[in-house]
């Protein structure tokens, strides 16, 4: 579920002010912390959250904001950067962003989402339009799905697989076929550890 800059900054604030006071902030007080002088607006980013499900809001009560988290459940903000090919490579453009995760989806440490276009991993479930979590790892198990930038320009969404001094990367759709590059060409920028998709 993605959120905007000020989304995750507004649900962090909430979060922080109810931890401390014991009740919510007002949308006056959440505009004066983030120096918004309209209250639509901030009452605008609160609706967006409560869509999301991350707020809660009863109407005609002031103070009345309760955040919607549970235990594993509880989310963490990471970034979003920008989209990933899951077909030919794309050139790698970071875009960045952030977006709301379940909490255990990050508990491997540094972890980041892609946006993914194309139809190359379909077989694996992974659709044009899904956002991949990925952890920032460098070495992949064979097999893993990973993020491949091929020299330093294109990157791409693919299974990986070495083979002596040459990688191999392939999709998980059979109207497509395996690509291979020397060692050298690849870095891998991430490996696959969840998916969020909305409908």
């Amino acid at each position: 579920m993605a959120l905007t800059r000020r989304q995750s900054e507004i649900l962090e604030f909430v979060r922080e002010f109810v931890r401390a006071r014991g009740y919510s902030p007002s949308l006056e007080e959440i505009g004066e912390h983030f120096g918004l002088s309209s209250v639509a607006t901030v009452h605008k980013h609160v609706q967006n959250l409560v869509q999301k499900g991350l707020l809660r809001k009863a109407w005609n009560r002031s103070r009345s904001l309760e955040l919607v988290e549970s235990g594993s459940q509880d989310s963490r903000a990471i970034p979003l950067l920008g989209t990933v090919a899951a077909g030919t490579p794309i050139e790698a453009i970071p875009v960045p962003d952030t977006i709301s995760v379940p909490a255990d989806l990050a508990a491997r440490g540094d972890c980041y989402a892609l946006r993914v276009q194309g139809e190359s991993m379909i077989d694996d479930h992974i659709l044009d339009g899904d956002i991949v979590v990925l952890e920032a790892r460098s070495a992949p198990r064979e097999g893993e799905t990973v993020v491949a930038l091929i020299q330093r320009e294109e990157a791409t969404l693919k299974r990986f697989f070495r083979d002596g001094p040459r990688i191999r990367l392939v999709p998980a759709n059979a109207q497509l076929s395996p690509m291979e590059f020397p060692a050298e060409d690849v870095e891998v920028q991430g490996v696959v550890v969840g998916l969020l998709r909305r409908y």
